[in-house]
């Protein structure tokens, strides 16, 4: 008697996000904000601490961050007060403002010798690299949340991109103002970037309506 031919049997592996935190990165609180630029402060790491508030203060994604030009946050021998980029994602510009305390850090890593000659506004270690990679900036990321004590599978590179725009939305409630930022096409995207429970979308939207 013939037998028959059988799937064979496989050990079960571990779910690959077990023990993970998936889905919606979160964003920092101001004290974690605080926590880190300090960190970096007394480390007297130049390139991070511009790199961390200049992710904080434009809102950009992790692949537009890491191409910045020099020339798209400096003139005239000045860091800019106000910039504008053209996203990859959807060919639209955006605009954000600089703190003075941004300003100040990338005037300072500018001065770094790794500065020299550079387009970029974060080169990279290598000659064939440009610029840092978007996976190079989520180990930095990773770093930062890790040296103050969060869980890094909670954070990365879109806690960074959500930080600022969080509080805006939990000071004013003003949507418009959070999708304007984020250079969100449409305002759905923004309620969903931000978690806000549709009612609670609805009742500004009421209140706001002439």
């Amino acid at each position: 008697m013939e037998t028959p031919n059988l799937p064979a049997i496989r050990a079960l592996r571990p779910a690959w996000n077990k023990g993970r935190i998936v889905g919606q990165k979160r964003p920092l609180k101001p004290k974690h904000v605080w926590a880190i630029r300090v960190r970096l402060e007394l480390a007297e790491n130049h390139r991070d601490l511009a790199l961390f508030n200049m992710a904080i203060d434009s809102n950009l994604r992790g692949g537009d961050l890491v191409k910045l030009y020099v020339v798209d946050v400096m003139a005239s021998g000045q860091i800019k007060e106000r910039a504008s980029v053209l996203q990859s994602k959807t060919q639209k510009p955006v605009r954000f403002e600089t703190s003075e305390g941004t300003r100040t850090s990338v005037e300072k890593w500018m001065e770094d010798e790794l500065m020299v000659g550079s387009e970029y506004l974060w080169p990279g270690r290598f000659h064939e690299r440009l610029h840092i990679s978007t996976r190079q900036y989520a180990r930095i990321v990773r770093d930062w949340v890790t040296s103050i004590g969060l869980e890094a599978s909670a954070y990365g590179t879109h806690s960074m991109r959500r930080t600022n725009v969080t509080q805006i939305y939990k000071k004013t409630g003003n949507l418009r103002a959070v999708q304007i930022l984020l250079g969100h096409p449409k305002m759905d995207s923004t309620v969903r970037y931000l978690g806000v429970e549709l009612k609670d979308a609805l009742a500004i939207a009421e209140a706001m309506e002439i």
